[in-house]
C-alpha cells in the first residue's frame, strides 16, 4: 500500500513539473534565451508563447503586421558579508537594508509576418 501511495505521489509530481506556471515562463526572458529560441523566418507565434509566456503589449505596425512587446524587470542586490565577500541576490519586491541594489529591465519586441512567423525581433537590456 505504501508503494502505491509513493508511486502515485511521484507521478503527480512529474505531471506538475511538465506544465510551467506563467510566472516561470516570464522569467525565461533573458538575452541568452532570446538568442537561443528566436529565429527569423522560422519561430512561430505558438513557440514564442511557449518559451516566453504572454506579451505585455500587442499592436500592429503601419504594414499591418502584429508586434508583440515583452518587458521584464528585476532588482539585483549585493550584500557584503563580514569577510568582505559579495553575494548577488535577486529580490522579489522586498528591499535590502544593507548593501547595494540595482534594477535591470529587459525589453523584447517581436514582429510577426502574415503567417504568424517571426519576421524580426529586437531586444535591449537596461541597468539602472
Amino acid at each position: 500500500m505504501d508503494k502505491i501511495i509513493a508511486i502515485t505521489l511521484l507521478l503527480s509530481l512529474i505531471g506538475c513539473a511538465q506544465h510551467q506556471p506563467l510566472s516561470i515562463k516570464n522569467s525565461n526572458l533573458t538575452q541568452g534565451n532570446i538568442q537561443m529560441n528566436l529565429e527569423v523566418d522560422k519561430t512561430t507565434k505558438n513557440e514564442v508563447l511557449e518559451k516566453f509566456g504572454s506579451p505585455n503589449v500587442t499592436t500592429r505596425n503601419s504594414a499591418g503586421e502584429e508586434v508583440w512587446t515583452f518587458q521584464r524587470a528585476a532588482q539585483v542586490g549585493q550584500a557584503q558579508s563580514e569577510k568582505g565577500f559579495f553575494s548577488v541576490l535577486l529580490l522579489g519586491g522586498s528591499s535590502m537594508s544593507t548593501g547595494e541594489t540595482s534594477s535591470k529591465m529587459i525589453t523584447l519586441i517581436i514582429t510577426f509576418d502574415s503567417e504568424d512567423i517571426v519576421r524580426d525581433f529586437k531586444s535591449r537590456t537596461s541597468n539602472f
